[in-house]
């Protein structure tokens, strides 16, 4: 059997058939296609359909959304019934004349999956309108016409109105803020991308091609596996702040982005995977954002940390000759406590710190099977950790010189509660040391005492009640709320 050449069984066929590319260019048109647009195939092939039959109406923009539609989704659009006005020869008077088609658009595609070219095989129907005027013809011819165009024209309306709605979501979804773009196929075909998303790459081609080979520069960034993955498996996936390397037209070197982004899995009406949906916001201002201020709060900390080296210096320098031991000893431990609770608020950030991870960093060196520690979560602002880690500190310090801890037999509770009250609530605590010393080698309040009031009654607002009893000592410390804990929102400490 010969091989059928196609070239010349299309050059034949009955009804007009003509080739465009994706620039609306002509590269192909037989002979009945000549014959209905009264234009040769030299004078069409090359030249842009729109420059040849130009057009500024409703058919014009008709033709522009099926040719568009056909590009983007890779899907066959026909258009029912549409006038549009084409050139009429020098010999028969020039001018244009009104003509009424019916058109099929199909895509031709690439060996990849994307739309090389638009098949339009075209119908004129004029003479059908015409038969709509023709009163003269018999009636059951005039009859039968009539009622084709009719079912065309009610066809074409009906298709227009589900148009009209469909491109109002579109307009809607391509002037969207975030981006947003449709992936088809396991190859990642990109059949839609907002303006959203098109700023993001640089105003690059994408409709019709894989992602692969839309995107090379992504290429080694793990974006291809997770499409790939999402697109397999049909589960979804989603990240934040992610880097993305991107190389815009015009610019020496690639530029770094951050995304929260996520890969949903479009099923079609049996339940395969036929796609993905893709959004996705830009966070790169925020990200730069908080690196940056994590930079200064790295640098804020190794400031500190270095002056409160100094000072430890210092006081050493100065203790030396003019105090005593114990006395050097025990503002060199104050010291380290500042340091320790500066170090715990650089791990968060300097957001919060936890109040039951202060008092086990504090009692750490003691040993946790004498000690109890019960309360709610509590957030302490920075302020109020560093204050409270300071009464923690002298609390702890006199506990191992003369309470509950400087005896194996001794025992520490330390419970905390939240009190409500109109004013916003109480955070109450209670120090309570059993099996100390006995009262008798208790020291007479001194500068730890001095400084525990200065920071709960000045510093914090609150009330310290400090006893002792046949038990041992008893520490109550009832302090607002609002002055020490952590707040979401703009008003938080």
């Amino acid at each position: 059997m010969d091989v059928i050449d196609f070239e010349s069984l299309f050059m034949v066929l009955p009804s007009p058939h003509m080739i465009l590319d994706r620039d609306l260019r002509y590269v192909a048109a037989n002979a009945a296609y000549e014959g209905a647009v009264n234009k040769s195939r030299s004078e069409l092939v090359g030249g842009r359909l729109f420059d040849l039959f130009p057009n500024e109406g409703e058919g014009r923009r008709r033709l522009e959304n099926s040719f568009r539609k056909v590009l983007e989704t890779g899907d066959s659009d026909t258009i029912a019934f549409i006038p549009y006005e084409i050139p009429r020869p020098e010999s028969e008077g020039g001018g244009f004349e009104q003509r009424y088609w019916t058109a099929i658009h199909t895509p031709l595609k690439a060996g990849d999956g994307s739309v090389a070219y638009i098949l339009q095989n075209t119908v004129d129907v004029t003479d059908v309108v015409a038969l709509q005027e023709a009163a003269s013809l018999p009636f059951r011819m005039r009859t039968g016409s009539v009622e084709l165009l009719q079912r065309a024209r009610e066809a074409e309306t009906a298709y227009q109105a589900s148009l009209s709605e469909s491109s109002h979501f579109r307009r809607l979804f391509q002037q969207a803020p975030g981006m947003i773009a449709v992936l088809s196929g396991p190859d990642h075909v990109f059949t839609f991308a907002n303006d959203a998303y098109r700023r993001l790459v640089g105003d690059r081609a994408l409709i019709g091609l894989p992602v692969r080979e839309a995107l090379p520069d992504i290429a080694g960034q793990g974006f291809y596996e997770l499409l790939d993955g999402v697109y397999k498996l049909g589960q979804p996936h989603s990240a934040e702040g992610q880097k993305i390397t991107l190389r815009q037209d015009g610019e020496p070197r690639p530029r770094e982005t951050y995304l929260d982004f996520s890969y949903h899995p479009i099923r079609d009406v049996d339940g395969n995977i036929a796609g993905i949906f893709v959004q996705a916001a830009d966070r790169t201002d925020h990200v730069l954002a908080s690196n940056r201020q994590r930079l200064l709060v790295d640098e804020l900390n190794h400031r500190v940390k270095n002056t409160l080296a100094t000072v430890q210096s210092i006081a050493r320098q100065s203790f030396k000759s003019v105090a005593s031991e114990a006395a050097r000893a025990s503002f060199e431990a104050r010291i380290q406590a500042l340091s320790k609770a500066h170090d715990a608020l650089s791990a968060s950030h300097w957001e919060a710190v936890g109040l039951a991870s202060l008092l086990g960093q504090e009692l750490a060196p003691f040993g946790s099977h004498r000690i109890a520690v019960e309360g709610p979560g509590v957030d302490l602002v920075p302020r109020a950790a560093i204050a409270l880690a300071m009464v923690f500190h002298e609390l702890s310090a006199n506990a191992a010189s003369f309470g509950a801890l400087a005896r194996d037999s001794g025992s520490l509770a330390i419970r905390w509660s939240r009190q409500a009250e109109e004013d916003g609530g109480r955070l109450v605590l209670e120090w309570r040391e059993e099996g100390g010393v006995s009262m008798a080698t208790l020291p007479k309040p001194g500068f730890g005492t001095r400084l525990i009031e200065r920071i709960v009654e000045g510093e914090l607002g609150g009330q310290l009640r400090i006893a002792v009893d046949a038990r041992g000592l008893v520490c109550r410390l009832d302090v607002p709320i609002h002055e020490i804990e952590m707040r979401a929102g703009p008003h938080a400490h």
